[in-house]
């Protein structure tokens, strides 16, 4: 079986995940529309298939205004809009389809492939879900199911999910990328290590492979073994996507700020369509003490995706070294919406707050980032220790 994505790299898990390379069309088992509707949806269906998305987008418009209640058209639609990068629009189309077809497991597949293209893992794991409650066999709803878990770094469920389609998948270069890594965070170094020993006799001696090692032990913090392959495969295939952005991210984490910001940049060069090396090169200059150079790479990087919460978090803190406390204050709000788990957010926008003279809102801030903080601590102990039972009432 082909793989189901290629490789990018995103600071939101790991600064890694997953571009899916399928795309769905109608599942089989919807009702066609009739008469003169059903010639506008044929026209529809071989505009998508001959990649005409304006005429096609058109076409089941169309059906729509004449059979409004026509699951199939919606989500045809869906797809033109996955197609074009409208993940919004698409996942409204997909769950008007679900609404007038909630039997059809093919519109679950869809929608959950949305889901995921949005970066929105909890909702396409429930979509995938469904879909293997209906079809246990599913194998493609069961690989992306594994991966949105790993997206989260929920590696248990991560390996329950991906085992049991082991055999299909053993010679999948991805799959058992994903393996690998959640074996090693897990603790359970022999299925970590025949994991990646397979992969090695997969990938042969490629620059793809040592960046798929790299990047393994980049995400187990084995430095040294990251350093040693993504700079190999730099040297073999210094234009392969995404090695410069993983090698700056290896040498940020180093110290080694001169030589990371020269492979953002790099990556930049290569690779200008992803956000994320916008947003790392961002941070070093704020870190650097120069924010007016920081804010438009920030700006860059959330034209390029708007859903990027350090980017708003670091155009937050630019804002705030440049005296604009508004723009910084509406900059962190929108981190804490992306991520209201952050206890680090909440502390920075309860700072800017506290500054700017709004004290009840500062305090808020501040009251819920030591509340966040507080449960990580706990989290910490409960790890280390177990968790500890109440204490016994009185005697």
């Amino acid at each position: 079986m082909p793989a189901y994505f290629d490789i990018i790299g995103t600071p939101n898990r790991h600064l890694w995940a997953f571009a899916l390379g399928i795309l769905l069309v109608a599942p089989t088992g919807l009702a066609q529309p009739q008469a003169r509707p059903e010639v506008i949806f044929r026209e529809a269906q071989h505009a998508l298939a001959t990649h005409d998305y304006n005429r096609a987008e058109r076409g089941f418009k169309e059906v729509l205004q004449l059979e409004p209640r026509s699951a199939a058209a919606y989500t045809n639609l869906g797809v033109v809009y996955m197609r074009t990068g409208r993940l919004e629009a698409a996942v409204a189309a997909f769950e008007s389809a679900k609404k007038l077809a909630p039997g059809v497991a093919g519109i679950d597949l869809n929608l959950g492939l949305a889901y995921y293209r949005k970066e929105d893992f909890r909702a396409a794991i429930l979509c995938f879900a469904r879909v293997l409650k209906a079809d246990p066999a599913n194998v493609q709803a069961r690989y992306l199911k594994g991966i949105c878990h790993f997206m989260l770094d929920d590696y248990s469920s991560t390996v329950a999910t991906l085992e049991p389609i082991a055999d299909q998948e053993q010679d999948d270069l991805d799959y058992l990328f994903v393996l690998g890594i959640s074996y090693g965070k897990l603790k359970r170094k022999e299925e970590s290590t025949r994991t990646f020993a397979q992969l090695v006799r997969l990938g042969g001696d490629s620059p793809h492979l040592h960046l798929l090692l790299g990047k393994a032990y980049l995400d187990l913090y084995e430095n040294q073994q990251a350093r040693a392959e993504l700079e190999r495969a730099a040297a073999a295939a210094p234009r392969l996507p995404y090695v410069h952005f993983n090698l700056g991210v290896l040498y940020q984490r180093l110290g080694m700020l001169e030589r990371a910001a020269e492979e953002f940049d790099k990556e930049m060069a290569i690779n200008p369509q992803q956000p994320w090396s916008y947003e790392s090169r961002a941070i070093i200059w704020l870190d650097q003490g120069d924010p007016a150079r920081a804010v438009p790479l920030f700006r860059k990087a959330l034209a390029l995706n708007p859903s990027l919460p350090l980017s708003w978090a670091g155009l937050g803190r630019a804002y705030a070294r440049e005296s604009e406390p508004e723009e910084a204050i509406r900059c962190l709000k929108r981190a804490v919406q992306l991520r209201p788990d952050s206890a680090n957010f909440h502390y920075q926008l309860g700072q800017v707050l506290l500054k700017a003279g709004r004290k009840a809102e500062a305090e808020r801030e501040l009251a819920e980032a030591a509340k966040l903080r507080a449960q990580v601590h706990e989290e910490q102990a409960e790890r280390l220790s177990g968790k500890l039972p109440p204490p016994s009432g009185p005697q």
